[in-house]
């Protein structure tokens, strides 16, 4: 990856989640293997437990070649900030080139995938409601 790019996702990563009533480091969360896609991780900053069930905001990290495969959150509205990498993401059946900077916006109940490519993809992911 290209090293402007992973200094920006870690930035991120070492990053800080600040509320009025806490401040809790990004460092300090682990990262979760994602249950079903193989090479997803996941970094869970705020859930629904934090926000009273209205949203919930996720690192996400896609391994080089790897995929978050076709799938549809019935409920939640999902957004991605592209990090850093590079892939592309499958929205309502249009191809969208993911690469830093891009912002993407799934409605509930829309199909879509991400394709990570070579050098991995990095995203800030956001749900609402909650995705956990």
């Amino acid at each position: 990856m290209n090293k402007n790019f992973q200094n920006v996702f870690d930035a991120f990563n070492n990053g800080f989640l600040k509320l009025p009533a806490s401040n809790t480091a990004f460092a300090d969360i682990p990262w979760s293997k994602h249950p079903v896609f193989e090479g997803v991780e996941l970094k869970h900053i705020i859930t629904a437990k934090d926000t009273a069930g209205q949203f919930s905001y996720h690192l996400v990290r896609i391994a080089p070649d790897k995929s978050i495969k076709n799938h549809i959150h019935e409920t939640q509205l999902e957004t991605h900030e592209v990090i850093a990498g590079s892939g592309m993401c499958i929205n309502d059946g249009a191809s969208l080139p993911y690469e830093p900077g891009t912002i993407s916006i799934m409605p509930a109940g829309i199909p879509h995938e991400v394709n990570a490519g070579g050098d991995g993809l990095y995203l800030f992911a956001k749900f609402f409601p909650p995705l956990c």
